[in-house]
């Protein structure tokens, strides 16, 4: 399998069909900054909370429950994943500097923040199940929850919220 899925519209399932390609367990074994684009994209488990705005209040990040306007709820998805730079330039790329930074604003389920922290994977993450929808059988995404689009919002501390996986 080649890399086509990279530049191709975004199907979560097509991410774990082809996986022979990829060393098992590669997560354990190797230190993020040795991944390939490959294993670093199949870390993300699609759980959408990335995409919720937060506030740095004195020192610390508080998640709200309104979300980007362009992430899809139901799927979890960004619907402008290609161009999300240019059309949010607040949108923050997920890399090694964004995972190590403090104070935390990756949500504590983050594959990226867990493994960088020495932990493992939990159990619902797709790598792992070997299917995209297990983050949301899981109710580890923002599927189903109550969020709202940023839109027309203006007081984000109205929002602030203080679930238990953030």
């Amino acid at each position: 399998m080649t890399d086509d899925w990279l530049d191709s519209p975004f199907d979560p399932e097509q991410r774990y069909k082809h996986l022979e390609d990829i060393e098992p367990e590669f997560w354990k074994k190797k230190k993020l900054e040795e991944m390939s684009q490959k294993e670093w994209e199949l870390l993300c488990d699609g759980c959408g909370k990335c995409c919720l705005n937060k506030l740095e209040i004195r020192g610390h990040i508080r998640f709200t429950r309104t979300v980007c306007r362009f992430l899809d709820c139901q799927t979890c998805l960004c619907k402008i994943y290609e161009h999300r730079f240019k059309k949010v330039p607040d949108c923050r790329n997920i890399d090694l500097a964004a995972v190590r930074e403090t104070p935390r604003w990756l949500p504590k389920t983050c594959a990226y923040w867990l493994l960088d922290n020495g932990q493992d994977l939990p159990d619902w993450h797709p790598l792992k199940t070997k299917k995209a929808a297990s983050v949301h059988e899981a109710g580890m995404s923002l599927q189903k929850r109550d969020v709202i689009s940023e839109t027309g919002v203006n007081d984000y501390e109205d929002y602030i919220i203080d679930w238990p996986d953030l």
